[in-house]
């Protein structure tokens, strides 16, 4: 168990964020929008976890974080407000073309 979830449920989480941002490939969504949109599937889902796998994703290359050119110091922007979307080789994740045993359920 990772602070209080379970390992199935990251990786439903995971791949949650993987289908929530293919659907609007190649635009992005705000950290808070793909928040918004997994609590119906995750009622207890907290910021701090959906931060942790969003990092977890772009660490290992399946989506980006998005610049504003309106972003003066992007280190500074809440994570709440940071953009994401899919890189080429999370889309090929998304559409099951590529393996990651750590996304598989």
């Amino acid at each position: 168990m990772a602070n209080g979830r379970d390992t199935r449920q990251i990786k439903r989480i995971r791949n949650e964020v993987l289908v929530a941002l293919k659907v609007l490939y190649p635009g992005a969504l705000k950290a808070d929008q793909v928040m918004r949109s997994l609590l119906p599937l995750f009622p207890t889902l907290d910021f701090d976890h959906l931060k942790r796998d969003l990092h977890y994703l772009a660490e290992k290359g399946y989506i980006e974080r998005v610049v504003s050119d309106s972003e003066s110091d992007n280190s500074m922007t809440p994570w709440r407000q940071r953009w994401f979307r899919l890189t080429t080789t999370g889309i090929e994740l998304a559409d099951r073309c590529i393996r990651d045993p750590a996304l598989e359920e």
